[in-house]
């Protein structure tokens, strides 16, 4: 049995009667947990004998998935990962390209289409609810025929630099090593015991920030508050009624804080706040911790590193955080960094911006091409300027303009589009699309396109501003003006 295995069971046996996750105000007990992961694991073996294939998970921020997950884990599953933040027919046709042995997913997940894929791709499929698993009558058995071995690992979907997102494995021992075996997280939280503060989960599990801060606690015993999503009162109620000494926010949330006008006195537990995934404006950084008196580390990581590759410390930050503002620190042991020039790819000297790569020992020896701007300053410091690819960053997502366009072609009376990240103050961006209809077409409203949007891709993806123009503004070689279809929003900021 490999580590990670070990972890999970060893973590499912302890006391039953231990609170192990609160979700809306209420405690789940290791007991629960015990039933469904057991549940689950045994309706896996039943519905997919010597666990034949992929196992889909549509994991979901609640009490029951997480405990789902810690039985597909104890198994040795091979996990692939399935956003829950999408409509029922774009599931369903992710279900379909997948063709697992094993779909487990809510209840609410289940319906027309998704039992037709089903039916056709022979996956057996197990319903999540209350606290309990259940098989799907009538898909109780795959006919999957994967019986190749392979190691277990969990897959999941980058947020996409260069292409729709891919699917990206991570090993289990992987996992073991670098995932859990840290004391701290990206969150800045930390703790292995019952005695430990509750650590805040708010971070999709399906996604490597969600792995970085959901398992640990999980499997070193330390109980969790668990949100289905972030939210400032949420944030909020666990930092009065718990006290942690170390938090963690995501990028987006310091301004949300800010703006909710939370009183100092409340933060005055921090000793430090975390946050990653996602740039920060300095600006930001410097009227929080003037503000509130608690310094911001940032990091920077992806998931094709296998998490964070820099990190700004608290020693860091004393040392250096008036000097480096907007820094994501310095290079964690074993990872390397070096800028390079876009076109020639020769490395830059400290303090030029290029193009950054990466080196990170969880993955191996090679160097990883990102496509990041960002320089290295003479002190060794990260700093990373945006993207070089288009790519809009929306909170923690990283969305490509031409995903988003691709499928508002598909509308029947749309002659073209182009989409262009906008500033937003609370996400650093959003997506927003300029429409050009056709001649002699009844347009369509702008709910309807975005009913349309959401029926191909995920909720993060739907535009927060829209335009419709005669025609979409072109370059002289009859490309779209990528320029002045921005200043179309900047000019009129408001939808």
């Amino acid at each position: 049995m490999n580590r990670l295995a070990e972890m999970c069971l060893a973590a499912l046996s302890g006391d039953p009667a231990q609170p192990v996750i609160e979700f809306r105000k209420r405690w789940v007990t290791r007991a629960q947990i015990r039933h469904v992961a057991g549940r689950v694991a045994s309706l896996i073996e039943a519905g997919a004998p010597g666990q034949q294939g992929k196992i889909a998970f549509v994991a979901r921020n609640r009490p029951c998935d997480l405990a789902a997950f810690l039985g597909m884990l104890s198994l040795g599953c091979r996990i692939r990962m399935v956003y829950p933040f999408q409509s029922a027919q774009a599931m369903a046709s992710e279900i379909e390209r997948i063709g697992p042995a094993v779909l487990v997913a809510a209840d609410e997940d289940y319906g027309e289409p998704m039992f037709g894929v089903l039916a056709r791709k022979g996956i057996a499929a197990i319903a999540l609810g209350e606290m309990d698993a259940v098989s799907c009558r009538g898909f109780e058995h795959s006919r999957g025929t994967d019986d190749v071995p392979r190691p277990p690992e969990i897959e999941i979907l980058t947020s996409g630099t260069t292409g729709p997102p891919k699917s990206f494995a991570l090993g289990y021992d992987t996992i073991a090593r670098h995932l859990v075996s840290p004391a701290i997280g990206p969150g800045g939280q930390g703790g292995n015991d019952a005695q430990a503060a509750p650590a805040l989960l708010y971070f999709p599990v399906s996604n490597i920030s969600g792995l970085y801060s959901t398992l640990p606690p999980l499997l070193k015993g330390q109980p969790v508050v668990l949100l289905e999503r972030f939210t400032v009162a949420g944030w909020h109620d666990h930092l009065l009624r718990f006290r942690p000494t170390l938090g963690g926010l995501p990028p987006a949330g310091i301004q949300m804080v800010l703006d909710a006008g939370i009183p100092a006195g409340d933060l005055a537990c921090l000793r430090a706040i975390g946050t990653g995934a996602a740039p920060l404006d300095p600006a930001v950084q410097r009227l929080f911790e003037e503000r509130y008196g608690v310094p911001i580390l940032l990091s920077y990581g992806a998931t094709e590193f296998g998490g964070p590759v820099t990190r700004m410390t608290p020693e860091l930050h004393a040392a250096w955080g008036g000097q480096k503002p907007g820094s994501v620190g310095r290079a964690l042991p074993g990872v390397k960094l070096r800028i390079v020039d876009a076109d020639t790819g020769s490395e830059l000297p400290p303090g030029q911006e290029g193009i950054l790569e990466v080196v990170s020992p969880r993955i191996g020896p090679d160097w990883i091409r990102t496509s990041d701007i960002a320089m290295v300053d003479e002190d060794g410091f990260l700093f990373h300027r945006g993207r070089s690819d288009g790519a809009i960053m929306r909170g923690g997502f990283k969305l490509l303009p031409h995903v988003i366009e691709r499928a508002l072609l598909q509308h029947p009376a749309l002659a073209a589009t182009a989409v262009v990240g906008i500033a937003d103050r609370r996400l650093g961006q959003v997506p927003a699309a300029a429409l050009e209809f056709k001649q002699g077409v009844e347009p369509p409203c702008v709910a309807d396109m975005a009913a349309h949007l959401r029926n191909l891709l995920p909720a993060t993806h739907i535009p927060a501003a829209w335009r419709v123009v005669d025609a979409i503004p072109r370059t002289p070689s009859m490309k779209a003006d990528m320029p002045a279809v921005r200043r179309l929003f900047e000019e009129h900021p408001f939808t």
